[in-house]
């Protein structure tokens, strides 16, 4: 099954976030290679696709893992949240209906 992982930034975290994104990424990739990622990025802070200074507000992962508490675990364990670049992580059950 599909889970929506959610995160949201700490105020003031963009140095951060750049500074563990190579670890985050890496963690998504294995995820992609394994054939279980359906989608993942960032939430501009503003309205662009490229914010600048003005950073990110959190992030979504949308992947397939056995059940809740696999995801949970997985979430967990983002190089993002050991930094404090998430204040917090909502892990969340997902249905994918389109595209089909």
């Amino acid at each position: 099954m599909y889970y929506a992982i959610t995160g949201q930034d700490t105020a003031d975290s963009l140095a951060k976030r750049l500074e563990n994104r190579p670890a985050h990424l890496a963690r998504l990739q294995a995820l992609q290679a394994e054939g279980r990622l359906l989608l993942a990025g960032p939430f501009p802070a503003i309205d662009s696709p490229d914010p600048g200074p003005s950073g990110f507000s959190g992030s979504l992962i949308v992947a397939e893992f056995a059940d809740l508490a696999a995801a949970r675990a997985w979430a967990d364990t983002d190089p993002y949240l050991a930094a404090g670049v998430y204040a917090s992580v909502e892990v969340r059950p997902f249905k994918k209906v389109l595209p089909a």
